[in-house]
């Protein structure tokens, strides 16, 4: 009788086997295998997904239609010869009944990743959804009008700009920026430990932490705007991911509880339960280091800072890239869009619900920020005008990080004086001794 064949591997599992065959690509033709699509590798749904310029330049309209709602940045920032540009769309209704500072600020970055494109398609559509779109799949949303007059929401809708050019070039697999780093391996909370699996075609965490501009701009943007609630959005699977990324446990004390129970009640009662829910480090099946989550709760003290992975296709080849990351019909597309556009509306009610009143204060202006080493390309006049009623103090690039090294080179000098002077008290000691002999 013949051996029964193995169990498929579990979707992190298989994401390893990604990486590692992504790897011996590059090993074999680093130039040229990720811009040949071979014909059984199924390429850009190009029906399904925007080009990214146009994606944006529907952004902006959607923006233009909307001022009462929608305000909008665009921002630069360069290291060492590399420049990144990155559009921040804030939403923020009702302005003039419900004063900012009692607001729940929430602060959502899609596209970290270029081949996940999916996610940023999501992004267009949650805009649509706060501003003129009023049903998803048949459902009603004027009881979610409330509860948005208490929220400001700022939007990345590409974070991983000229990474994903990258990709709609036809380097179809690839994750990193346009100087091939990893962003999501870039923050500084336990930046560059690699694991016995860790590929450096896929996890490259760069030079240093924020190394990168992207990771630059996202890092002021936290710390200036100072959200109650993050989600980084993903795709590769299905999961509602909290801290930590970097080892195989949750956070302790009251905090973590409350923001497994918003994970929790969000999977009950959008997806049925069917979500992975846990820490990323715990649930997906491998460690990851320098990851933005893990920075925002350890280092930026968000409250409820996320995961989301909307997407992944268990039964799609390792050398499938786009398949096993985007929805390639119509059907599975709108499903995805439209189940997690209702997640981020249950997640808004619940945040809002949850949040202890006194994590909700003032923190200042919520318009007026500027990343670290960067610029204000195009700003609209409704934030031209709020701009000019204070100047954000500028950040310390990695001010904690700073504080821990200037600790560490104290405890070392001290610790070098101490055996200097002991070896000076013990040579003094021996000739005194020799002396005394003599």
């Amino acid at each position: 009788m013949a051996p029964s064949a193995p169990p498929p591997p579990p979707p992190a599992r298989r994401l390893v086997a990604l990486a590692l065959a992504l790897a011996l690509a590059a090993l074999v033709s680093p130039a040229s295998a990720a811009r040949k699509i071979p014909a059984s590798v199924t390429p850009i749904s190009r029906d399904l997904y925007r080009p990214s310029d146009t994606l944006l330049s529907e952004i902006k309209a959607l923006v233009a239609r909307n001022p009462d709602r929608l305000t909008m940045d665009t921002v630069r920032a360069s290291n060492k010869g590399y420049s990144a540009e990155m559009l921040v769309v804030t939403f923020n209704h009702v302005k003039k009944t419900v004063h900012d500072g009692s607001k729940i600020k929430i602060l959502l970055s899609f596209g970290q990743h270029g081949r996940e494109l999916i996610t940023s398609e999501l992004a267009l559509s949650l805009l649509y959804i706060l501003t003129e779109k009023r049903k998803i799949a048949g459902v009603d949303l004027s009881s979610f009008e409330k509860i948005l007059e208490h929220l400001v929401i700022k939007v990345v809708p590409i974070e991983n700009f000229n990474g994903r050019k990258r990709v709609e070039a036809g380097e179809i697999c690839d994750r990193r920026n346009g100087r091939g780093v990893d962003l999501n391996r870039n923050w500084s909370v336990d930046w560059g430990k690699k694991e016995k699996d860790y590929n450096p075609f896929e996890e490259d965490p760069g030079t240093a932490p924020f190394s990168e501009p992207e990771a630059q701009i996202m890092q002021e943007l936290s710390k200036s705007f100072k959200p109650h609630i993050w989600v980084n959005v993903h795709s590769g699977m299905e999961a509602l991911f909290m801290p930590y990324d970097h080892k195989n446990t949750t956070p302790d004390g009251a905090p973590s509880h409350l923001m497994r129970s918003v994970l929790e009640n969000v999977n009950h009662r959008n997806f049925q339960d069917s979500c992975l829910v846990g820490s990323g480090g715990g649930a997906v099946g491998y460690l990851a280091h320098g990851t933005t989550t893990d920075y925002l709760y350890d280092i930026a003290k968000v409250p409820m800072p996320f995961t989301f992975e909307i997407y992944g296709d268990e039964k799609a080849s390792t050398d499938d890239c786009f398949k096993m990351f985007n929805p390639v019909d119509k059907i599975t597309f709108d499903r995805v869009i439209n189940k997690w556009c209702m997640a981020f509306l249950i997640l808004f009610e619940e945040g809002l619900r949850t949040l202890p009143d006194d994590q909700v204060v003032s923190q200042g202006a919520l318009d007026n920020w500027v990343p670290m080493g960067g610029e204000i390309l195009e700003r609209n006049m409704d934030q031209k005008s709020g701009g000019e009623n204070g100047k954000l103090e500028g950040l310390d690039l990695g001010m904690q990080e700073l504080k821990t090294y200037f600790r560490l080179f104290m405890l070392s000098t001290f610790l070098l004086m101490f055996m200097f002077c002991s070896r000076i008290s013990k040579n003094r000691s021996r000739d005194s001794d020799e002396q005394s002999t003599a």
